[in-house]
């Protein structure tokens, strides 16, 4: 940040009286601008035993497979994101969703919450944010075509609990460097 949004002077970077963090600061207005982590909900379509990829139509990783997911709205709980983003990335509905993970990813700002949720039925479709959309036996998932490693995670933990039937909330924190299960 270079400017502050309420005035269009340069801000500096200092530790606020009463804060214990150094943040953007505006010596004319004195306005605090406070910068938190983006929140990213998604979900872990399945049908039958088979569980519903992306492939991406924009960037970031364009061209890559991911599970449906995307940045929550001002307004919006982070179910409601996940099942709209389901929409507009898959164009498919989903029924019975559950809480199902929590990824911390420091590094890069970001958490990540997913729902599993089963499709009401076999309809979807790419959208403008996916070329491609398809169900994906355990067998043929795309491990080294996957987006991002949060996705890799996910679908690693999913198809474990899938074995013993049961699906404890995950949560986790992501490190850099990351380290595939697959390889």
């Amino acid at each position: 940040m270079n400017f502050c949004s309420d005035c269009g002077e340069s801000v500096i970077k200092k530790i606020p009286e009463g804060d214990n963090r150094e943040r953007h600061v505006c010596p004319g207005c004195e306005t605090i601008h406070y910068q938190n982590p983006k929140v990213i909900a998604g979900v872990l379509p399945v049908y039958g035993e088979k569980i519903l990829l992306c492939k991406r139509a924009i960037e970031p990783r364009h061209g890559y497979w991911t599970l449906p997911a995307g940045f929550l709205e001002n307004g919006e709980s982070s179910m409601d994101g996940a099942l709209r983003e389901c929409i507009e990335e898959a164009n498919a509905r989903v029924i019975n969703p559950e809480l199902y993970a929590l990824f911390d990813i420091p590094q890069i700002n970001q958490v990540y919450v997913f729902y599993r949720a089963n499709l009401a039925a076999p309809d979807f479709g790419p959208s403008l944010e996916s070329s491609e959309v398809a169900l994906f036996d355990e067998a043929d998932i795309p491990w080294a075509e996957l987006a991002f490693p949060v996705v890799e995670l996910a679908l690693d933990h999913y198809l474990r609990d899938r074995k013993s039937g049961q699906f404890a909330v995950k949560h986790e924190q992501i490190s850099r460097p990351w380290k595939s299960r697959r390889n």
